[in-house]
C-alpha cells in the first residue's frame, strides 16, 4: 500500500514555513478513524493479502491515527530494540518487516536482525551463510529454517547479508521447549556442555499479566487445553505451569540472545521478529528483555487480522498491544471441525521423537 500521509507535525511546520498557507491545499491528510461501539473503524478497505494499514497508538498515549511507513520508521529509529510481531506466513506481515528493517538501516546502519525463526544451535550455520561459506540450500537444511523461509524471511536475511549486518539466531531449540513442557524448569538442571547454551540461563515463570494472558489462551484455544480425562486439579495446575514454563523458555531465550548481542556490541540497535503473542502489550520477550536491561527503550508493532477487509476495524482494547498496529487481510480458518483438529494433533504427536529429551 503506497499511502503518503504526511502527518508529522514537524514536517508540516517546515513545509508551511516555506510555502505559506497554501500548505493546507497541498498536503494530503490521513483519513480519520472513527470509534463506533468500542471499535475503531478504518476509512478504507484492505484490497489484498499484500495490503496493510498502519495505525499509531503509542500504547494508548495518542488517539489512534493512520500513518505511513516513513513516519513510523522515523519514530522507531529512536528506540533501542524494535519488535515486529508477525502473523506467521502472512504476505503483508513479512513485507512490512522487510520495509521496517531496510528503513531503519537507512537511518542507523549499526543494526542487527534478531529472529525467532532460527534456533541458537543454528547460529554457526547462519554465520557461515552470511560469510558466503555455504549456500542457501545448506542454510535452510542445516539451519533448520522454517518451511516458508524463502517467501517470508529470505528478503530480510539477504538484506542483512548484502549490507554486512549480523543475524541473531535467537530461539531455543523446539525439542527443548517440548521437554520443558513435560518436565518443567527442572529440565535445565540436567543440561551440560554446549546444549546448555541453547536455552536461557534463567526462566521467569512468575505470576503476572503475561502468565494470565497465556493461561487464558490455553483455556480458549482448541488443541491447546491441558484438561485430560481423570486428571486431578493438582495435576492440571502442574501441567499448566509446565506449559507456561515452556512458553517462557522461548521468551527468555530470545530476550537473552538480544541482550547478549547488545552487550557484545555497544551502541547497536536490534530489530527482532517473532510471533505476535511474544511481544504483544510489551510482555513476553519484550518484558524479559526489560528485566535484563531496564534502561532500554523498546517498541512493538503488533499485527491484527481484521474480520472484514471491506470495512477494517479493531477493538478499542487493542490500542495497548503496541506503539503501532498493523492491520492486515484475514486468512482462511485453519479448521472448522473438531475432528479435523484432533486428526492434526495426532499427526503432530506421531512425529515426536521419543528420545528428544535425552541430553
Amino acid at each position: 500500500m503506497n499511502k503518503k500521509y504526511l502527518i508529522g507535525a514537524v514536517a508540516l511546520l517546515l513545509t508551511a514555513c516555506t510555502q505559506g498557507s497554501a500548505i493546507q491545499d497541498m498536503v494530503p491528510v490521513a483519513p480519520a478513524i472513527t470509534l463506533v461501539d468500542g471499535k475503531y473503524i478504518m476509512p478504507e478497505a484492505l484490497t489484498s493479502f499484500s495490503d496493510y494499514i498502519l495505525v499509531e497508538t503509542q500504547m494508548g498515549d495518542v488517539a489512534p491515527r493512520i500513518v505511513d511507513m516513513d513516519y513510523m520508521v522515523n519514530d522507531l529509529a529512536g528506540y533501542d530494540v524494535i519488535f515486529v510481531g508477525e502473523a506467521h506466513g502472512h504476505a503483508a506481515s513479512h513485507y512490512v518487516q522487510s520495509l521496517v528493517f531496510s528503513g531503519l538501516y537507512a537511518k542507523y546502519n549499526n543494526i542487527a536482525l534478531s529472529m525467532e525463526q532460527f534456533e541458537r544451535s543454528a547460529q554457526p550455520v547462519v554465520d557461515q551463510y552470511l560469510a558466503g561459506e555455504i549456500g542457501e540450500e545448506t542454510l535452510i537444511h542445516d539451519g533448520k529454517a522454517w518451511d516458508h523461509y524463502r517467501s517470508s524471511y529470505r528478503p530480510m536475511v539477504e538484506f542483512a547479508r548484502r549490507k554486512g549486518l549480523a543475524v541473531i539466531a535467537a530461539e531455543v531449540p523446539g525439542n527443548m521447549v517440548s521437554c520443558v513442557g513435560e518436565e518443567g524448569p527442572a529440565f535445565l538442571d540436567r543440561l551440560t556442555g554446549e546444549p546448555r547454551k541453547w536455552i536461557a540461563e534463567e526462566l521467569h515463570t512468575q505470576d503476572g499479566p503475561y502468565k494470565d494472558r497465556y493461561l487464558s489462551f490455553l483455556a480458549e484455544t482448541a488443541g491447546h487445553r491441558v484438561e485430560g480425562a481423570g486428571m486431578t486439579e493438582e495435576e492440571k495446575t502442574i501441567k499448566r505451569f509446565r506449559r507456561f514454563a515452556a512458553q517462557v523458555s522461548r521468551d527468555d531465550t530470545m530476550a537473552e540472545s538480544i541482550y547478549n548481542h547488545m552487550q557484545a556490541n555497544p551502541g547497536r540497535k536490534i530489530m527482532h521478529i517473532n510471533g505476535s503473542f511474544h511481544s504483544a502489550a510489551l510482555l513476553g520477550t519484550v518484558e524479559r528483555l526489560k528485566m535484563r536491561s531496564p534502561k532500554l527503550k523498546l517498541a512493538n508493532i503488533h499485527p491484527i487480522m481484521v474480520d472484514d477487509p471491506e470495512s477494517p476495524s479493531f477493538d478499542a482494547s487493542l490500542v495497548g498491544e503496541g506503539q503501532y498496529l498493523l492491520l492486515i487481510y484475514p486468512t482462511p480458518k485453519r479448521f472448522v471441525k473438531m475432528s479435523n483438529i484432533a486428526a492434526f494433533i495426532k499427526r503432530t504427536k506421531d512425529k515426536i521423537d521419543e528420545n528428544r529429551c535425552a541430553y
